[in-house]
């Protein structure tokens, strides 16, 4: 019997891949377009990560293409459109990562409110300037969330220990889900008007594009320091710089940004923001989790299987239904 192929176009742990033992596992470099077409023809499944675009013109090269599965949460790089017309499943990993991103945006809240990254740098260049850097502590202080799905759920449960007052702004999850966290649902002003820190967890869609702008920033207290790990888009970068040389906010702490990579971006030249590479996923075991999501999802749709990753499986049943 002729094994499926199945192409792994970006890096994966080995570990997931193991399990594709009786697959055709193929490899290409998914981030050179022409690689990536010429080898798509025969294969039924396609892993990726982030390198690669699957586009209506690389789909339109995979007549066998079954399912394209994320071994990560976004999926901006894939068109869903297209691959739904196509008859092609689309799944990612929509928890592999949740745990990950947390601790850092944790980190992220502690760095920035304690000046650890100007702070050590101004050492390593021979200033030792204590009183330059003074924080805040965080106990006592209030902590805006912005959606409190899986990633904004640990966070309040994480930051709850540091004794601060939750408050969060999620239209689409109940009081009592808040209320056992110790949070207080409030409207996106009150949230912006009575946080000294505000961490963003919300996915980017045309309503949370731009969330944060001139408008909310004008509301914010001059203690504020704003975390974003979601999305870069959900912060108009603009405003932000604004608020930043205007001193009319404190900080901030970016793992996102709009356009990526952020080498020569102008929210890195604020000795107030701290800014990491979009590291909220980088654990080994995100990861690793991530594969095996990915790659459970592959061997599920070969299958023939309900694939619960699947992104678009209701639209592609209901094209097939019409067809037949």
């Amino acid at each position: 019997m002729e094994k499926p192929v199945v192409l792994v176009a970006d890096p994966l742990a080995p570990e997931a891949l193991a399990e594709l033992h009786d697959c055709d596992v193929r490899h290409c470099d998914g981030r050179d377009p022409d690689e990536l077409r010429r080898a798509l023809p025969e294969a039924e499944a396609l892993l990726i990560r982030s390198g690669t675009v699957v586009d209506a013109e690389a789909l339109a090269a995979a007549s066998r293409l079954r399912v394209v599965a994320r071994a990560g949460v976004g999926l901006d790089n894939v068109d869903v459109g297209a691959a739904t017309a196509a008859d092609v499943l689309v799944a990612n990993a929509p928890l592999s990562n949740v745990l990950s991103v947390a601790e850092l945006t944790v980190g992220l809240v502690v760095a920035a409110t304690r000046h650890v990254v100007p702070a050590g740098s101004a050492l390593r260049d021979g200033r030792w300037e204590r009183a330059r850097f003074q924080g805040r502590e965080l106990s006592g202080s209030t902590v805006g969330i912005v959606g409190l799905g899986h990633v904004g759920t640990l966070v309040a449960r994480r930051l709850a220990a540091f004794d601060v007052q939750l408050v969060a702004y999620d239209p689409y999850v109940t009081p009592r889900h808040a209320e056992e966290l110790g949070a207080r649902l409030v409207s996106l002003d009150e949230l912006m008007t009575t946080s000294d820190t505000v961490t963003l967890h919300v996915p980017k869609t045309p309503e949370t594009t731009g969330l944060i702008g001139e408008r909310e920033l004008r509301l914010a207290r001059p203690s504020l320091v704003l975390v974003n790990t979601s999305r870069g888009g959900i912060v108009d970068e603009s405003a932000l710089a604004v608020a930043l040389k205007e001193e009319r906010v404190a900080g901030a702490a970016l793992d996102v940004f709009a356009v990526e990579p952020a080498v020569g971006n102008a929210l890195l030249s604020f000795e107030s923001v701290v800014a990491t590479p979009h590291l909220g996923a980088s654990t080994r075991e995100a990861q690793e989790r991530a594969g095996r999501e990915a790659v459970r999802a592959v061997r599920r749709a070969l299958a023939g299987q309900e694939v619960p990753a699947a992104v678009n499986a209701a639209a592609v049943a209901r094209r097939s239904a019409k067809a037949s």
